[in-house]
């Protein structure tokens, strides 16, 4: 007799019983995979149907193909401070926007408020990638149909730089070039270069041209003068429009409050000056550290042009606009005014209404003393000037961001 040691309250097991030496099959099991089957594939022949039956299957991305009166831009870096304030001007003057980024340093909030101002189809997408794998970066090409790429993407601290090297050749040189192998294999033909000020080092004449010697001190500007080399000589046997803009010390924040600055607090030591002050200002950190009061300067701080990100990221527009093919185009983004950082420092306090507690400290690897821009030839050829260049005002529009947004974009 079969012992089956199971009480009639329990359900029967759908396993194969073993019976005499052999697996005996339960038919109930078999009718019900078969029903299965037949049920997966009159729902799948029904969503074939309807998938037919639409008006958009087989249709394209609009990501995916060139559109006549339409240019497609490709934003590298585009979750960052700069480059999402670059995204949403591109997308409030109708161009379409790809937005590459791996958030590293950017923000996924930042893309989220662009997403909420520009929902159509077709205007703005984002893809999470790191830009040194050259297998994504392809992908990422041959399904885009990308008409100019704006190269922002880039670790950029200085004291960082000096303390982490080779991350700094890795993630701006290298993949530099890698992007710059995706564009030329995917015929995309216009390229707007983010680099830095960084790359003169500290020239011995005042204002900087883009004449003036390029002699970085620091592994930022080494990283970022090996990628403009790059470029410079793919662009020698090439009709690609290529445009580099040197810039200054970047400051300020969209004027109407939908974006901002938000470092991740664990580089903090590293950021900006603007993001110091205000964290001073805000009671995160206890004061405001200045390293290096010695320097040869009126005041023995550094001296630094600042440019408002607004104006940046209009000079940045206006070298998409001006690209020509075959052609070179490398021009500073400043104001041509350099201000030491004890200035900055009370316009900080003015534009805060704080009065930040500041500790001096010896000087930063990789500093120097003075840089400050020529804005001549960008005024002559491009037919930009900065707007913005009351530097309390351009605090206050960043200090207003930073207490509607104490925790920056919130958590990713």
């Amino acid at each position: 007799m079969l012992n089956f040691a199971r009480g009639r309250s329990q359900t029967r097991s759908t396993r194969s019983m073993p019976f005499a030496g052999m697996e005996y099959h339960d038919p109930k099991r078999k009718s019900n995979f078969v029903g299965k089957i037949l049920m997966a594939a009159a729902l799948t022949a029904v969503c074939i149907i309807m998938l037919k039956q639409s008006p958009t299957f087989g249709t394209p991305s609009q990501f995916s193909r060139h559109e006549e009166g339409v240019t497609h831009v490709l934003v590298t870096g585009g979750a960052g401070y700069i480059g999402s304030h670059a995204a949403l001007r591109l997308l409030k003057e109708s161009y379409r926007v790809t937005i590459v980024d791996n958030l590293s340093r950017g923000n996924i909030g930042a893309v989220k408020v662009l997403q909420e101002l520009f929902p159509e189809p077709g205007r703005l997408q984002f893809i999470y990638a790191d830009l040194g794998d050259a297998k994504a970066v392809n992908k990422i090409f041959s399904e885009n149909a990308f008409d100019a790429v704006i190269h922002f993407a880039a670790v950029a601290y200085v004291g960082e730089s000096t303390l982490d090297p080779l991350k700094y050749y890795h993630n701006i040189t290298s993949n530099t070039l890698v992007v710059l192998e995706a564009m030329a294999a995917h015929g995309v033909n216009t390229l707007i270069y983010s680099s830095t000020c960084a790359t003169y080092g500290e020239p011995e004449k005042m204002p900087i041209t883009e004449e003036t010697p390029q002699v970085p001190i620091n592994p930022y500007g080494k990283a970022k003068k090996m990628a403009e080399d790059i470029i410079l000589d793919f662009s020698k046997n090439s009709d690609m429009a290529v445009m580099i803009l040197r810039y200054f010390n970047v400051i300020g924040s969209d004027p109407e409050g939908r974006l901002g600055e938000a470092p991740r607090p664990e580089l903090r030591e590293h950021g900006r000056i603007s993001g110091a002050c205000f964290d001073a200002a805000r009671g995160i950190m206890p004061g405001l550290k200045v390293k290096g009061t010695d320097y040869n300067t009126h005041d023995g701080t550094c001296i630094r042009d600042y440019i408002d990100v607004t104006d940046l990221v209009d000079a940045h527009v206006k070298a998409l606009q001006k690209a020509q093919p075959s052609k070179v185009g490398i021009y500073n983004v400043g104001t041509g005014k350099g201000r030491s950082v004890k200035e900055f420092v009370e316009a900080c306090k003015k534009a805060t209404g704080v009065d930040i507690k500041v500790d001096y400290l010896p000087r930063r690897p990789g500093d120097y003393a003075e840089v400050f821009s020529d804005p001549t030839k960008i005024r002559r050829e491009l037919n930009w000037t900065a707007q913005h260049t009351d530097l309390k005002e351009s605090l206050k529009t960043a200090w207003r961001w930073q207490k509607a947004h104490r925790d920056g974009y919130g958590a990713s």
